[in-house]
Parts: structure tokens; C-alpha cells; sequence
């Protein structure tokens, strides 16, 4: 019995080494091609360490002559926060009144809500950029962030569920306090609920940084180009130099990265705080 744990142990560990492995390559293989010159990476091959390694990818990338990588940075950032902070807000509001207010047609408006979960992006791509160019907001911030900012249907379902599964007790005696509903959501809500709120940060922070086809659709130029946008443009106009390409995927990954490094520790503890709920 002994023997047949430690082997199982060992096939879980040596699966999650491989998964590991696999799953950092890609990441590591753009890092060691970022870090070498041109004529390294020709001589060299990709897989080769660089030695000595160089930066001049990364400066090259912030020069105006290379495209200025600075105001990609700058608009996504901002981007994705707008978006993150619409989304929440609206998200909450929204599942709350589905999960725990009752009026007529709630049910049908959520799942006709939720529904549009299935419709896939480039159905919608097309009317979207006319919308926008008939309202004359093509190649502007707020067309990066209008089609997204009034909350999203995956988020409203998750915290519908989480909010349907609160203790009504709890809730009940908030309100015989005289509590309202803004303070119901900051008291009690929204802090029971911290793990699936946390969740959705990360996938809402992680699917607009990641966004291309609408960013791509929506701009022209490189006042509003999102890092994506900028990357993609890097491969096809430098498409022999692939250090410089690897130096743009590794800076569109790398805030990535340090985001969940960051607050490893804080989802942990939430969804452990969540689970003694």
C-alpha cells in the first residue's frame, strides 16, 4: 500500500513537472530569443542560450524609429482599466438584482442575457464598427471600451450563481437593521463573494490585455493601437528580425505574469476565506 502512494505521488508529480515544463516553454523560448542579437539567434538557433545577452531588442522597441512600443503600453493599460472597473460595477449590480430581487420577466431576461454567450465575436464585429463609425467614435479610446464596459454576460452568470447561494438569514437580518441595497452589496455581498470577484478580475484583466480583433478592427494608426495590435504589426514589418518580435511578446506577457505572481496569495487566501462561508 505503501509503495503503490508513493508511486501514484510520484505520476502526479512527474505530470505536473511536464504540464509545468510545457507550459513555461514558450514563455522561456521568447525570453532567450529576446535577449540575443540577430546574428546570434542566425548562428546560434533558438534554443541556445544567450551568451552574452543583450537588451538592445528591449531599447530598440521604445525608440520612435522601431514604432514606440510606450503608447501601446499606455492605452491598453488604460483600457483594460475602464473596462475592469465598468465591468465589475455593472456585473455586481446586475447579478444582484437577478439573484436577489424580484420583479416580472427576471428569469426570461437573464437566460435571454446569458444566451448571448453563444454568439460568437466576429458575428458581432461587423455591426459593432458600424455603430461606431456612425457615431463617429472610429479610431478612439472609447470605441476600445464601449462594447465592453457595460458589464459581460459570463461575469453576471458566475456571481448570479454565488449571490443565489448566500444564507437569505444573513440578508434578512441586514435588512430589519435598515440596511439598503448599496450597503447589503458592501457589507455582506461583495465580501462573501471576494473569491469569485478575484477570479474575474484576473479573466477580465487577462482577456482585454489579450485582445486583437476588435482592437485591430476599430484602430488605424498608432495613436490608439492596443500592445497586440503593436506585436502583430512588429512581425509583419520586421518579420526577418524575430529577437525584436520575441522582445514584444515577452513585454505583452511579462505585466501578465507579474499579475498573477502578485496576487497568488491573496486568491489562496480567498478562496479559503470563501469556502467557510
Amino acid at each position: 500500500m505503501h509503495t503503490r502512494r508513493l508511486l501514484s505521488l510520484a505520476a502526479t508529480y512527474a505530470v505536473l513537472v511536464i504540464a509545468a515544463v510545457l507550459t513555461l516553454a514558450p514563455f522561456a523560448l521568447s525570453v532567450i530569443t529576446a535577449l540575443k542579437t540577430p546574428h546570434q539567434f542566425v548562428q546560434d538557433g533558438p534554443l541556445a542560450l544567450p551568451v552574452p545577452g543583450t537588451l538592445e531588442n528591449f531599447t530598440r522597441l521604445f525608440t520612435t524609429a522601431e514604432g514606440g512600443f510606450v503608447t501601446p503600453i499606455v492605452v491598453t493599460v488604460q483600457m483594460v482599466l475602464v473596462i475592469l472597473a465598468g465591468q465589475m460595477v455593472f456585473s455586481v449590480l446586475a447579478a444582484y438584482a437577478f439573484a436577489l430581487l424580484r420583479f416580472p420577466g427576471r428569469d426570461l431576461l437573464f437566460w435571454v442575457y446569458v444566451a448571448t454567450l453563444m454568439v460568437p465575436q466576429v458575428v458581432v464585429v461587423v455591426p459593432l464598427y458600424l455603430m461606431m463609425s456612425e457615431a463617429g467614435m472610429r479610431n478612439t479610446f472609447w470605441a476600445l471600451v464601449l462594447p465592453f464596459v457595460l458589464g459581460s454576460p459570463y461575469a453576471i452568470f458566475l456571481l448570479r450563481e454565488n449571490f443565489r447561494g448566500m444564507s437569505t438569514e444573513l440578508l434578512d437580518a441586514m435588512r430589519l437593521d435598515g440596511a439598503g441595497t448599496l450597503r447589503l452589496l458592501w457589507s455582506l455581498v461583495i465580501p462573501l463573494n471576494r473569491p469569485i470577484i478575484v477570479t474575474l478580475v484576473l479573466i477580465t484583466v487577462v482577456t482585454h490585455w489579450n485582445s486583437f480583433m476588435w482592437p485591430l478592427v476599430i484602430t488605424s494608426g498608432p495613436t490608439w493601437q492596443t500592445v497586440t495590435v503593436a506585436t502583430s504589426g512588429l512581425q509583419s514589418q520586421y518579420s526577418s528580425n524575430w529577437t525584436l518580435v520575441m522582445a514584444a511578446t515577452t513585454l505583452a506577457m511579462l505585466p501578465l505574469i507579474i499579475l498573477f505572481m502578485v496576487f497568488q496569495r491573496q486568491i489562496t487566501r480567498s478562496i479559503g476565506a470563501g469556502t467557510l462561508r
